[in-house]
């Protein structure tokens, strides 16, 4: 093994060396060239013993420069305590050609001293754009050195739901598979959990602690299991969510209701331990937006005063960084600066970055993703769907087949798309007001070192059941 990894790391030409299981880099600009470039790539497409060996070196090596998987965490408490604010917190869904958009964040990043972001996967999209959670983290990582970043990185999962139809049928063994995507991502490196169990609230119910009950349950089982899996001197941050993206909006009572259950099941389970760093809410948006006959996105009416109002009293009665808001990317460019107005303390962004990369997609590569989708998404279509309302609510779906060719999309299309990318990554970050978050980062967040076992010789992690309809 000793001796495969150094033939890997030969690839750098004698600038990453390995010995005896650790890694060393003599020097660092050989990491921002092509060579990082192969390496990723091998980490990906490679057969299964490179692509182990080829995530195990991307992560050393991250180690060695300190570019390392982190916990926002610890900048949340900050939020909460009121010592920091006035930003809003991008959480992106890094979902097709995702080391050439990685690369556009942190070049956008480095430009504006930005260090307040999230890159994160929801479990459906791990599904459906065929990238499993140590890939992920490779590919990010690497991104990040292929541009000369260095701080802490912050990987979240998204959306780890529990599906309300398997919960109804078998809520343990829903609940289970829930955990072992959990143990799967936070052995990957992903320091940063949404646990999504709002498809559990049951607004029949008589009182809004009947509501929400078993939604705070389900959540404090697995919020505690995901404790259980923290690394030596990692406290993960964890989310929770009181209402459904796309449905009724969330309410200051509804909040308290599921704050209330939420933190008094868990000091009877597990008195001390660390509970929710941030809380998500709806307030009018829906995931992808909702697309028109002709191709076009409805117009959204936001409700900044609930996501005001939610997020003030997350602070003042929980200590919570704010409100967490979903389903944002398709927003018009002037509703981003209002996020940290009312001090909204994260939003999640994903489709309009999807939306991009299929604008920019030669016609040859669309048309055949299309002709795919017409066969092996034909059950999705509903008889009033025009063409267009069809290919935008399913070509989310051909990322995972079509993985390959958007990796290997032509220099020139990617040059332009690159372009494209950091303009609109810049808008994002100024508007969100993330600039000069470096910082803070710096001040608050303590990045470990933590180092894998060897390339075959650690504890193997079964995969977790895939869901492509979970949320996302």
């Amino acid at each position: 093994m000793q001796q495969q990894l150094e033939m890997q790391a030969d690839a750098f030409g004698g600038d990453v060396v390995v010995t005896r299981g650790r890694v060393s880099v003599k020097n660092e600009s050989s990491l921002a060239s092509p060579k990082m470039d192969a390496l990723v790539r091998t980490a990906v497409f490679g057969d299964a013993d490179e692509r182990e060996r080829a995530r195990w070196l991307i992560w050393e090596i991250g180690q060695a420069v300190g570019v390392r998987a982190a916990s926002i965490d610890e900048l949340y408490r900050a939020r909460g305590r009121g010592e920091i604010r006035g930003f809003t917190v991008p959480a992106m869904n890094v979902r097709g050609a995702s080391y050439d958009t990685a690369r556009a964040i942190f070049r956008t990043a480095m430009h504006l001293h930005a260090g307040a972001f999230i890159l994160e996967i929801a479990r459906s999209e791990i599904a459906y754009t065929d990238q499993r959670p140590s890939e992920y983290v490779a590919v990010m990582l690497a991104a990040a050195m292929r541009e000369g970043f260095r701080g802490p990185v912050f990987i979240q999962g998204d959306h780890f739901q529990v599906n309300a139809k398997k919960f109804a049928a078998d809520p343990k063994a829903e609940v289970a598979a829930v955990k072992q995507l959990a143990l799967e991502a936070v052995s990957a490196g992903f320091f940063n959990i949404d646990v999504d169990t709002s498809t559990l609230v049951d607004l029949s119910k008589g009182t809004l602690d009947e509501q929400q009950r078993a939604n705070y349950e389900t959540a404090v089982d697995i919020v505690r299991y995901v404790r259980s899996l923290e690394p030596k001197g990692v406290t993960i941050s964890i989310g929770g969510e009181i209402g459904e993206v796309g449905t009724e909006n969330s309410t200051v009572e509804e909040l308290r209701a599921f704050m209330d259950g939420f933190n008094r099941t868990l000091g009877k389970q597990a008195r001390g331990m660390a509970g929710l760093s941030k809380i998500s809410v709806q307030s009018g948006t829906s995931h992808g937006g909702v697309v028109l006959p002709d191709g076009s996105i409805a117009e959204v009416n936001i409700d900044f005063e609930t996501l005001a109002n939610l997020s003030a009293v997350a602070r003042a009665e929980y200590e919570l960084a704010g409100a967490v808001q979903h389903g944002a990317s398709t927003l018009p460019d002037s509703a981003f600066n209002n996020f940290p107005r009312v001090e909204t303390a994260e939003i999640h962004l994903a489709t309009n970055f999807q939306n991009m990369l299929y604008d920019h997609l030669p016609k040859p590569i669309r048309e055949e993703i299309y002709e795919w989708l017409r066969t092996n998404a034909a059950e999705e279509r509903k008889a009033k769907d025009s063409d267009e309302q069809f290919f935008y609510k399913t070509r989310k779906k051909a990322l995972g087949p079509f993985k390959r060719a958007l990796w290997d999309l032509p220099e020139k299309v990617k040059a332009t798309m690159a372009r494209a990318y950091d303009e609109k990554f810049e808008f994002l970050f100024s508007q969100l007001a993330i600039g000069g978050t470096a910082d803070a980062v710096k001040r608050y967040v303590h990045a470990p070192e933590r180092h894998l076992p060897l390339p075959g010789q650690g504890p193997g992690v079964v995969a977790a059941p895939d869901d492509p309809d979970a949320g996302e």
